[in-house]
């Protein structure tokens, strides 16, 4: 190029000579390096799933600073580990820096399952010394709690005899692992 000016745009690190030519004929020449880092590789972690309401840490790796968008449910936006508590699926942008100045960016995304919908049924009202079949719907296992006058205290059917007024807790979880606390009394 026989110009004063040139714009450089090497792959990788490159040295340059320019020969300059004065009026008198006279030549000198110099040379310019123009230095090419790579740019980080970031990674925003593994998908992820949460259940509504709950919570995950999305740690970033590959570069020196991060920032996270959108913010939404985001403890912050701005470091390599962040708090996500997003109310429905949603997919952030990380953005790396390194220490040369090189950006990268990664995409994680939090899928947010919803809670298990349950459904009791079964008589609430019986004499002492009789028992009444409880049962749930709605999830895919069940805890009853507390245990004391049932027939058992693990799936969606059980018999109860209780010798008092007793209020049972059913946890229901469904196949993500969300849970839904009912209660029969």
């Amino acid at each position: 190029n026989t110009t004063a000016v040139v714009t450089a745009s090497p792959t990788s690190t490159a040295v340059y000579t320019v020969r300059g030519t004065g009026s008198n004929g006279c030549t000198l020449t110099d040379s310019v390096t123009v230095t090419v880092w790579q740019p980080p590789v970031v990674s925003g972690g593994a998908n992820t799933a949460i259940c509504i309401g709950g919570n995950t840490s999305l740690n970033a790796s590959g570069a020196s600073s991060y920032s996270w968008s959108p913010g939404t449910g985001l403890s912050t936006v701005f470091g390599p580990v962040v708090n996500a508590s997003p109310i429905s699926t949603q997919t952030y942008t990380v953005t790396g820096t390194d220490l040369n100045g090189c950006i990268d960016t990664a995409l994680v995304t939090v899928t947010v399952n919803p809670l298990p919908t349950l459904s009791t049924s079964g008589s609430a009202t019986i004499c002492i010394g009789s028992s009444t079949n409880l049962s749930v719907s709605g999830a895919s296992t069940y805890l009853w709690s507390p245990s004391a006058g049932l027939s058992a205290s693990t799936g969606s059917g059980v018999s109860a005899s209780p010798s008092g007024t007793t209020t049972y807790t059913i946890t229901g979880t469904d196949g993500n692992g969300c849970e839904r606390i009912d209660s029969v009394t």
